[in-house]
């Protein structure tokens, strides 16, 4: 990675890490409290991509090699189901699981914003840009659904204690777990596609020839130089 590479990546991965503070901290000025935020995808995938983040921004500053593509990749397609299922399915009104859109103030719409938009760009533009080409296969589509189905787990588990589901499609009270069951199978569909669309991009992007680096320019021989 050439110099002004190097810079760029870090000055956008330090932007994915302020925007997961900042879009958590607003959200959190609103009626949710931090604890209460916790056991949403949107912030759990959220605070992942803001950790890797800030890693791989060090990682850039001091030279060290880059986090593994894999799991890069597993993040970055995270918190783009963050994005994807809030814009697409959430706060789509054509949606059978659309959710009433509160009234928020400022500075919880824009931590709002910041968590299913501006993050997900950023950390798919970093991903894009500057992780390292042709290192994921088509496996990696199926292994990046072990959280997803976790959280599912998680989802359901709480929801027996708490009685509170944080989506409504994982809300077995009102769909019953067969219902939940085949919104679960749709949506683990359409994550594992995502994932596969993640590996061909990869594989698109390897294929474009390396930008040639500009040899280093010597320093003038001083013998030679004119007085």
């Amino acid at each position: 990675m050439t110099p002004g590479r190097r810079r760029a990546a870090i000055l956008l991965r330090l932007a994915v890490v302020l925007g997961v503070v900042a879009g958590v901290v607003l959200t959190a000025l609103g009626p949710a409290t931090v604890t209460g935020l916790l056991p949403y995808f949107t912030i759990q995938s959220n605070v992942a991509v803001g950790v890797l983040a800030g890693y791989a921004a060090w990682c850039a500053a001091s030279g060290r090699p880059e986090p593994p593509s894999v799991l890069k990749g597993a993040v970055t397609l995270y918190i783009t189901i963050t994005g994807t299922v809030y814009h697409l399915v959430l706060a789509n009104p054509a949606s059978p699981f659309a959710m009433a859109q509160p009234h928020r103030d400022p500075g919880e719409w824009w931590g709002n914003q910041l968590l299913h938009t501006v993050v997900p760009l950023l950390a798919i533009a970093d991903w894009a840009l500057f992780d390292g080409r042709g290192r994921l296969r088509l496996r990696y589509a199926a292994w990046w659904l072990v959280f997803p189905l976790g959280y599912l787990g998680f989802a359901l588990v709480r929801g027996l204690v708490v009685h509170r589901y944080p989506y409504p499609f994982l809300d077995a009270g009102q769909l019953g777990y067969d219902g939940v069951g085949v919104s679960a199978l749709g949506f683990a569909a359409v994550f594992w596609l995502l994932g596969l669309l993640f590996v061909g991009v990869d594989r698109l992007l390897a294929r474009r020839p390396a930008r040639p680096e500009a040899p280093p320019v010597d320093a003038p021989d001083r013998a030679g130089a004119p007085s």
